[in-house]
């Protein structure tokens, strides 16, 4: 597993949520502080949570009246007689009222409880989307990094010094034509940049050919959506490059002596 995998399945697991609240055990804790002093994004993840947990509990919280408690107390000797007893009895009333206090203490304890695990419930789905989107947006910048290398690639190609290059125009059949090709013979690689391609009935398609000892072999197709720099076969021992319009989906033979364009190659000079 991958660094990467590895913070995902860290972000997965809540272990953050039960930090930020004391719920983990030594071998959490030791796991939790490692991820976050190790990988700032974690730690980006940490600091979030925290701080909107800290803004949710301060819109939240709810002062309780100073001497909550002894008002309870007094309330309750108010309200309850004071009935004569017997010297030789302990008195029951403080353990009575005691025990109203304890009663009202639990209840404020569970409703602590009970908010406490709706906090705790909202941040974990906070969490879950905060990990979903770091994984979208490692996705998006692995595509980019792949995208840009590409780019860069093919810039290098186009200014390597052994790269020859090749305008093909169409011919009155096509005037409109425009093709070029990048050729490096030592490297055996070829690109290809459709400039302009003129439109076609829809069961007729333009097809790139290279000339083998005089042997037509395919290329490929040139659609629409091939109006940018592209990398073609490189053939060995070229005499020249034409394009033909072909019928939809290509043919195995070049279907036309005359082509809309094409153009001698000087490989073997």
């Amino acid at each position: 597993m991958n660094v990467n995998e590895q913070i995902t399945t860290f972000l997965k697991s809540n272990l953050l949520d039960k930090y930020l609240i004391g719920q983990t055990t030594a071998s959490e804790t030791e796991e939790v502080e490692h991820y976050i002093n190790t990988y700032p994004e974690v730690k980006k993840v940490y600091e979030k949570l925290q701080d909107k947990l800290e803004l949710s509990a301060q819109i939240n919280a709810v002062k309780a009246p100073k001497n909550a408690l002894d008002n309870i107390l007094n309330a309750l000797e108010e309200d309850t007689p004071v009935i004569p007893i017997q010297p030789t009895h302990k008195p029951k009333r403080k353990w009575f009222s005691l025990a109203i206090a304890a009663s009202v203490a639990a209840l404020l304890f569970a409703g602590s409880s009970a908010y406490l695990y709706v906090q705790n419930s909202n941040l974990s789905n906070e969490n879950q989307v905060i990990v979903d989107e770091i994984f979208d947006l490692r996705s998006d910048i692995a595509k980019n990094n792949s995208r840009l290398t590409d780019v860069l690639e093919q810039f290098k190609q186009l200014n390597n010094p052994e790269t020859e290059k090749y305008v093909l125009k169409g011919n009155r059949s096509a005037k409109d034509l425009k093709t070029v090709a990048y050729i490096n013979p030592k490297e055996k690689k070829s690109m290809i940049d459709v400039v302009s391609l003129p439109q076609l009935p829809d069961d007729q398609v333009y097809q790139i050919w290279a000339d083998i000892q005089g042997k037509m072999v395919s290329l490929g197709i040139l659609t629409e959506a091939d109006r940018k720099l592209q990398e073609i076969p490189y053939t060995e021992d070229a005499l020249g490059l034409s394009i033909s319009v072909e019928p939809k989906g290509g043919s195995l033979e070049r279907s036309s002596d005359t082509p809309v364009a094409e153009i001698s190659l000087k490989l073997n000079e």
